[in-house]
This record gives C-alpha cells, structure tokens and sequence, in this order.
C-alpha cells in the first residue's frame, strides 16, 4: 500500500523510533527478582520464635501431673491395707504386751498380800488351816481370778479400740490426701492446657499484626515494582498507540490498544496473603 506524502515523515519518525526501542533490551531486573518480596516482619519473626520455644513447653506439667495420678494411685492401693477385720494390727503399740504384763503382775502381787492378811488373819483367831480359812481363801481366789480376767480383757480391749481408732483416721486420711493428689493432677493438666491456649493466642496475635505489617511493604514494593515494570514497557505503549494513529490516518485498521501489565490494587493483593497468614497463626497450639 503506498503512503501519502503526507505521511512519510510520520511513518519515517515511527520506524526509527520503533528500531530504537524493540533493538534495546529491557533490564528486567529493574522489576523482577526478591528485591519486590517483603521480608519477615520482625513481629512476624518474634511469633515464630514463641512458637519453636513452645514446642514441648507442656511437658513439665504433663509429667507433674502423671506423678501426681501416679501417687494418688499408689495412695489408693495402700488404704486395701486399712480395712478388713485386721486392719487395726499395724496400729497396736508394741508396748501394750508390756503394760499389760507390768499390770497384772502388781494385780497378782496385791493379790498376794491379801492371801496372806486372810491366813495372817486365821492364826490370829486360832482358825490357821481351819474350814473358815479355806473358804475364804477358796472365794478370794475366784474374785481375784474373775477380777485379773476383766481386767486383762479391758486393757485389751482399750488397745484394740485405739488401734481401730488410729486405723480410721488413718484411712480417712489416706483418702483425703488421695483426692488433694488427683486434684493436684487436674490442676497441672489446667496448668499444661491454659500454657498452650495462652502461648497460641500470643503467637496469634503477633503473626497476625506482623502478617498486616509486612502486607503493607509488600504493597509498597509492588507498587515499586509496578511503577519500574510501567516506565520499562512506557515507549511500547506510546508506539503501539502511534502506529494505530499512522494506521487509521491511512484508511487501515487500528490494533489492540496497549495494555498496561500493572496490579490494580497491590495492597489488596497482600493483604489478602497477610490474613491467610495470619489464620495460620492462629492455628497454632489450638
């Protein structure tokens, strides 16, 4: 198709200006590589660190608690030795064998004593080995002996009672301290529990400010790199639309209006990243 005299200049100026720009390379490092990538927010950093340091953080009292079931346990199973019939047993003193014996001695030496204030007592009236003699000896032995049992039965009776007593109290105690165990168990489960909730909404919290944080720089540096990635590709714009005029003024048909390449919106972009990030962090330690 000839050109218009009209127009050589115009499509002379065209070509050499299009020789110019397309023989030139375009530096795209000027708009591409990391230099564009927000790095780690320092909050960003501080919850990731939180969360290293709290893996396994749980631990001590997940073992405190174990010991604490574990004792309860052991405390349960020796209350089996504190009933039954022979529960009193370990309770008795070891003296009470002693007591006794030293109490019945002197109650069969005052017993003696009055043995012979009966036959001290027959000599004096004449009546020494008489019937009187005998049977008065005869009943003062059956009283005495009668009396040496009730007694030797209340001393043991007094023993058994206390050691029954002391066995009870040391039942109700074992159970007590049975229960103080298990609820010391409970308390360091809540202990473990409450550490990992209160760690999780900490590193939440920092992830996700930091998270907002770093969506703004990442904003800014593609708005950079949107800005560099424009100025690089400007002249291919200007003689894209320079030739659809040349070409329309010529009767042809004008191409496809050059488009710039560039993000609308680039803070919307990151932040959107930024939240689901941010729900990441928030996902730790739940």
């Amino acid at each position: 198709m000839a050109i218009a005299d009209f127009l050589e200049p115009a499509v002379k100026d065209y070509a050499t200006q299009a020789a110019a720009s397309y023989s030139a390379p375009i530096d795209t490092s000027k708009f591409t590589g990391r230099q564009f990538v927000a790095g780690e927010d320092p909050l960003q950093t501080q919850a990731i660190n939180l969360a290293q340091a709290g893996v396994g953080s749980y631990a001590p009292y997940l073992q405190a608690a174990t010991g604490a079931q574990q004792q309860a346990a052991g405390t349960v199973g020796g209350l089996s030795a504190l009933t039954g019939p022979q529960a009193y047993q370990p309770f008795m003193s070891p003296y009470q064998t002693q007591v006794i014996d030293a109490t019945l001695a002197e109650y069969d030496r005052q017993g003696a004593r009055g043995e012979q204030r009966i036959k001290d007592a027959a000599v004096a009236s004449g009546g020494f080995g008489g019937g009187r003699e005998g049977a008065m000896l005869g009943q003062f032995q059956s009283d005495r002996l009668a009396d040496r049992a009730a007694l030797q039965a209340s001393l043991l009776q007094q023993g058994f009672n206390q050691a029954q007593s002391a066995a009870d109290r040391a039942f109700t105690q074992g159970g007590q301290l049975a229960s103080a165990q298990s609820g010391l168990a409970n308390q360091f489960f809540g202990l473990s529990d409450f550490a990992r909730q209160g760690m999780g909404q900490d590193v939440s919290a920092l992830g996700s400010l930091g998270a907002l944080r770093r969506a703004q720089d990442q904003a800014q540096l593609t708005a950079d790199q949107t800005a560099a990635r424009t100025a690089a590709y400007e002249p291919y714009g200007r003689l894209s639309q320079y030739g659809n005029v040349l070409t329309g003024l010529a009767g042809g048909v004008a191409g496809q209006q050059y488009q710039d390449p560039g993000v609308s919106d680039p803070f919307q972009s990151a932040l959107s990243t930024a939240l689901g990030i941010g729900g990441l962090y928030g996902k730790i330690f739940k």
